[in-house]
């Protein structure tokens, strides 16, 4: 049997009535958690899932809101998204574990590190969001969005991307990908198609774009609200990955995450890659990742 077909596509009720959909592909004895970023799901980990050393059990979840999972309640904070990792964690009885948050997932990560210190061993953060959140602004203009019904009708970002969603415009949606995902490499058509049909399975774009513009985990003010501090508890090994080309999170926002966490964390730069490691040099990032978890 390959390791393509040693996942399986499952589903658990969590206590919060929400049902977490997640892809588990057998393994050795190193327990490996996977969080995507935003407009995905777990779906978009199934380069990784497949190609990485059988030595590592993977489980990649898909957060409320997307792929399989349910969305009965909304969510607009990070934290919501992280508690529910804390019990989706706790109905599979997975303990001792990796975590991997790719782009969204990396504050959500965080967030869930540093509230639940004992679960994780290592924690890798990809193409990471900032401690310090992902600021929105109105358009041409350096004024902050501060509030949900702001951000719900931000006309640059939130309201095409939802508007695409309802009308399952997947030429629109490509046309974001190719602009500033996959910027090097693409995956292959078919995989792609796939990830399109994926994309459209998102039900809480604008609040998981507001939950990132107030997310503040730092020490500081980040312009709209002050940090609460939490990142400096984040005390496992961290492994802040970011390629030299992307597009989407910056070098300032990398210093970020960084500086707040402090001396448990270090910066390994992906060469020649954009927000997609997975496609631009899966090779790459198996490397990276396989060495800092050994």
């Amino acid at each position: 049997m390959t390791l393509k077909e040693k996942v399986q596509l499952k589903k658990v009720e969590i206590p919060n009535g929400e049902t977490i959909a997640y892809r588990e592909r057998e393994g050795g004895t190193k327990n490996l958690l996977l969080i995507h970023g935003n407009m995905t799901s777990s779906k978009h980990w199934d380069v990784l899932i497949e190609k990485i050393d059988p030595e590592f059990k993977v489980f990649a979840m898909d957060m409320r809101g997307f792929g399989e999972s349910s969305y009965n309640q909304a969510i607009y904070s990070i934290k919501e998204l992280s508690d529910d990792i804390k019990l989706f964690v706790d109905e599979i009885e997975l303990y001792g574990f990796s975590i991997v948050g790719w782009s969204l997932g990396a504050p959500v990560c965080m967030q869930f590190v540093a509230d639940y210190p004992d679960y994780c061993n290592r924690l890798i953060l990809l193409a990471p969001g900032s401690t310090r959140g992902f600021a929105m602004y109105a358009p041409s203009s350096e004024q902050r969005l501060e509030t949900f019904d702001q951000v719900k009708i931000d006309p640059t970002k939130v309201v095409p991307t939802e508007t695409a969603y309802r009308k399952k415009d997947r030429a629109f949606l490509k046309f974001v990908y190719d602009a500033v995902i996959y910027t090097k490499n693409q995956p292959d058509p078919n995989r792609y198609e796939e990830y399109l049909d994926d994309m459209l399975t998102q039900r809480n774009y604008a609040e998981t774009v507001h939950a990132l513009n107030q997310f503040n985990i730092s020490h500081e003010h980040n312009g709209l609200v002050q940090g609460n501090g939490l990142a400096s508890s984040i005390n496992i090994p961290t492994l802040v990955l970011r390629g030299d080309h992307d597009l989407v999170i910056t070098e300032q926002m990398t210093k970020e995450i960084l500086d707040d966490i402090g001396e448990n964390a270090r910066f390994v730069e992906l060469k020649d890659c954009g927000h997609s490691p997975l496609i631009d040099d899966l090779d790459q990032l198996l490397e990276v990742m396989t060495e800092f978890l050994d």
